[in-house]
């Protein structure tokens, strides 16, 4: 029984090796042919606009803007009556009814 096992494992172990054997030949070679290639690659063309390394290129105008501008402080006022509080939100009555 042992002896059976161990020619199985064997036998898929001389499969497994033969199969990733040529798998990292084959791997290994495209690698070298890439790298090899990589070297006949044409330079990049020139840039069509001014050198964005110049320091002295023309470049858009910076405005500020403020990034609380529309805040306003919600600190805890006195206590108001709710009916002065509402009259203040209500809208304006029509000058007809």
């Amino acid at each position: 029984m042992l002896a059976q096992l161990g020619a199985i494992l064997a036998a898929v172990y001389s499969v497994v090796e033969t199969i990733f054997g040529i798998r990292s030949r084959t791997l290994a070679g495209m690698v070298v042919t890439a790298l090899t290639l990589a070297g006949c690659i044409p330079t990049a063309p020139p840039l069509a606009d001014a050198d964005p390394a110049d320091p002295g290129a023309k470049v858009a105008g910076v405005g500020y803007r403020s990034t609380i501008a529309p805040y306003t402080s919600l600190r805890p006022t006195a206590p108001s009556s709710w009916r002065e509080r509402n009259d203040r939100v209500a809208p304006s009555p029509k000058s007809n009814q």
